[in-house]
């Protein structure tokens, strides 16, 4: 027992609550997902879970802050120990996945944990880019915020198209073997330069060029 009057049972009971209805959220949504399904998932009473986390709001709250959390500290990791250490690898797959799966679900769902999620996300990124990392070249771009929210979004939509990728791949994209070939499209993606420079620079005068709306470049309403 801790100073709080914790055991170690409640703390237990506790994490396989959280974690069955990380699960049952990420399936069946905060609207679909019940306290009964939940404490069945999880093997224990529905007074149990009542116990430990009230309303199911709070326990969607509770499932929000610890997906944030493990986030946070698996970028933390890659950050300080890099992505090519197979030891990370195996850890970012088994546990990144499943808050990968709740996340993807709060994404479509609408959840203050997925927009606070999104806005760490573009900030962790636009840090690392500015700071730099072994191995990661410098972003060619005047708009350093705007390339880290892009970025952000290209990979949450990943997330969010989840079961779209997996029909289209033939295997689960949050699953190992989905990943894995998810991953190593991603990789190749980020390897190549599909456009010429030409191209690059002539687009880019172009949208610099763009006027405003209100400009005298016309707008919608004409």
């Amino acid at each position: 027992m801790d100073g709080r009057g914790t055991t170690s049972e409640d703390l237990t009971a506790r994490t396989r609550i959280r974690d069955a209805a990380l699960l049952e959220f990420a399936e069946h949504g905060v609207r679909g997902a019940t306290i009964r399904g939940i404490a069945a998932a999880a093997r224990v009473s529905v007074g149990l879970v009542q116990h430990h986390f009230g309303t199911k709001e709070q326990l969607r709250e509770a499932c929000d802050a610890h997906a944030l959390e493990t986030i946070r500290r698996t970028k933390q990791r890659a950050f300080d120990e890099g992505m090519g250490d197979p030891g990370f690898m195996a850890m970012a797959v088994e546990v990144a996945l499943p808050i990968q799966r709740y996340m993807a679900r709060a994404l479509v769902d609408g959840s203050p944990a997925a927009a606070q999620l999104f806005d760490d996300a573009v900030a962790f990124t636009e840090e690392l880019l500015a700071s730099g990392a072994p191995g990661m070249g410098t972003p060619n771009t005047s708009d350093l915020h705007a390339y880290a929210a892009v970025m952000t979004g290209m990979n949450v939509g990943l997330m969010v198209l989840h079961e779209h990728l997996s029909r289209a791949l033939g295997a689960d994209t949050l699953s190992r073997e989905g990943y894995r070939r998810l991953a190593l499209a991603i990789l190749d993606i980020n390897d190549d330069r599909l456009m010429s420079p030409e191209i690059v620079a002539h687009a880019r005068a172009a949208l610099q060029q763009l006027p405003a709306a209100g400009t005298g470049g016309g707008s919608d309403a004409e």
